[in-house]
């Protein structure tokens, strides 16, 4: 095994501290620890240009190779990088195999004496070391098993016999219109209005992000109910799924799909105007890419969104996202809490996850940039894919490995935990899977057929870093549009005053709707106290118009969720907006 420069530096340096520390007496450890800490600080120091020559070479070569980086802004010289070891890539330059460690259930016998069920023993979930490796001979052979009951599975062997339509891509639709005229590809330029965010945040150290009273001079001019529907760019991809018939298959590309919705992050670092309640969102775009959506704010503390959307090649996805954050000075992370569902009608197959971490790194000093990181588990609750199971890692950005910057693996289990696919790729460029040929629940190495490009990140306009590097999508998301309900984020004044570049005027018109918002609470609060006092119930709060808070008997883990409840689009063909809150 071969080490970086910094790697071999960094195991003498640990083995020296060992040495030292096993001879020395007890007394004098704490003041030799102290001299050892001040030398390893120098030591990183004198190591700082080196490891970031190495990462700019790094950088140059995948720019040039696998184009992982898509942003037209450069990343800055000066990154104080996420410190985390490689943890499950193989550091080989072999690309055809990899490693992954993939969750296992083992059942622990029951010591004797104990009482025991029809389960003879307890089900712990391990950890195991699989080695994939592309099978060259054997690439996309028939489906079927061997004499040793490993599965070969051909990729092309499970369409429906009446494949559904693939939306394009919005970067290759023409002729789309809204009211008449063509669509916008892109919102006015970014002004120049100079501001440290650490002048902001330097007060904010502990608190709740939700609750940071933050001047739209670090946003951008979309709600977070806008931002979501991002997560569609790439709405194809569950279309093409929606042809599989083998559930592994299928599982696959959706997990290709949750990896897709984060390519926009890796150039976003402005964060997106938080809804106020009630606050609404839709997005028609089943005419030109096959999908509507409807969002709307259900919960202010803590702050919640719900979201339904149903893609007419017979698929529908809906989440609740609310999130905690930790904001520690040097990095801000940003932790989802809530669930997203998957469900393709035909089937019946519906799967759930929920979101990794997201880190937002050199809030004091530097350039921004973003990380996303952590396990995914992606399930399958209902119908045929009932049991499967497919498990990501997103990989901490490290300079100890060329490899693992924005890099994600997964695999796909079946029921009886033996993988049927393995995924590889960056959620920043692309994803390839491959069916597992020969496997079994407690292999350690595993065959691979062919990767196939599942998903692959569209470049940004050319120009896009001008205007908050939005998408053609993210740029159309805020344009106006007829007949939307009175309480859609377009028709959010402040938003659009940063849009139109007004951005004192904007800061403004967010404080009166913020103090509009807190004013109704007061009176919702003052109201419960004086029914209190008389003996007599509290008024109703505000409800959700559009979600319904119902229970969601998911396996092992039942809980109470926001579920649309099929009445928006009726209501807007109708222009039948009494429900609406008025929150402008």
């Amino acid at each position: 095994m071969s080490f970086t420069p910094v790697q071999r530096a960094y195991r003498c340096f640990t083995l020296e501290v060992v040495l030292i520390l096993e001879f020395t007496p007890v007394s004098s450890k704490l003041e030799l620890w102290s001299e050892t800490e001040s030398k390893l600080q120098t030591k990183q120091s004198a190591n700082r240009e080196l490891r970031l020559e190495e990462v700019r070479n790094r950088e140059r070569d995948q720019e040039r190779g696998n184009g992982s980086s898509q942003c037209n802004e450069t990343e800055d010289d000066e990154h104080e990088f996420f410190d985390a070891m490689e943890d499950g890539v193989s550091n080989t330059d072999d690309k055809s195999s990899f490693i992954i460690k993939v969750p296992v259930n083992r059942k622990n016998k029951l010591k004797r004496g104990e009482s025991s069920d029809e389960s003879e023993g307890e089900i712990v979930t391990e950890t195991q070391q699989v080695t994939f490796i592309e099978d060259k001979g054997r690439m996309g052979g028939a489906e079927g098993s061997d004499a040793g009951g490993s599965r070969t599975h051909s990729p092309t062997a499970d369409r429906a016999t009446a494949p559904t339509k693939i939306w394009p891509h919005v970067s290759k639709v023409q002729n789309s219109t809204v009211d008449g005229r063509p669509r916008r590809t892109r919102v006015p330029d970014k002004p120049n209005y100079p501001l440290s965010l650490w002048s902001i945040m330097k007060n904010c150290i502990g608190k709740e992000l939700s609750k940071i009273p933050i001047p739209v001079n670090f946003s951008e001019p979309l709600s977070m109910l806008q931002r979501l529907v991002e997560d569609y760019e790439y709405s194809c991809i569950l279309d093409e799924a929606a042809q599989f018939t083998d559930p592994a298959h299928q599982l696959a590309y959706v997990a290709a799909f949750t990896v897709s919705s984060y390519s926009t992050t890796a150039c976003r670092t402005t964060k997106p105007f938080n809804p106020l309640l009630g606050e609404t969102y839709e997005c028609d775009r089943t005419s030109d890419l096959g999908w509507r959506a409807i969002s709307e704010q259900v919960s202010h503390h803590p702050p919640m969104l719900a979201q339904f959307c149903e893609g007419v090649s017979g698929w529908q996805c809906w989440q609740e996202f609310t999130m905690t954050s930790k904001f520690r000075g040097k990095y801000l992370q940003v932790i989802p809490l809530g669930d997203a569902s998957c469900m393709f009608t035909a089937s019946g197959n519906k799967y759930t996850w929920r979101k990794v971490t997201t880190t937002v790194h050199n809030i004091i000093v530097g350039k921004l940039w973003v990380d996303n990181h952590g396990d995914m588990d992606i399930v399958g609750e209902s119908g045929p894919a009932a049991g499967y199971v497919a498990h990501l890692k997103y990989l901490p950005y490290s300079y100890f490995s060329k490899d693992t910057q924005r890099k994600v693996t997964g695999v796909v289990k079946d029921p009886n935990g033996v993988p049927r696919y393995v995924l590889q790729g960056y959620w920043d460029s692309r994803v390839e899977v491959a069916p597992v040929t020969s496997a079994s629940a407690d292999n350690t190495v595993c065959k691979t057929g062919k990767f196939v490009v599942a998903w692959e990140r569209v470049s940004a306009p050319a120009d896009s870093d001008k205007w908050y590097n939005f998408t053609i999508l993210a740029a159309q998301l805020n344009e106006s549009e007829p007949d939307v309900a009175p309480s859609d984020s377009r028709r959010r004044p402040d938003q659009r005053l940063m849009e139109e570049g007004l951005w004192d005027d904007a800061n403004t018109e967010k404080l009166r709707l913020e103090e509009k918002q807190r004013a109704k609470r007061r009176e919702l609060e003052a109201a419960a106290e004086a029914a209190a006092a008389r003996g007599l119930p509290a008024p109703p709060a505000p409800r959700p118009v559009w979600f319904t808070r119902e229970a969601v008997a998911a396996p092992g883990s039942p809980h109470l969720q926001h579920l649309y409840n099929d009445r928006y689009w009726d209501c807007k063909a109708r222009q039948d907006w009494a429900l609406c809150p008025d929150i402008f």
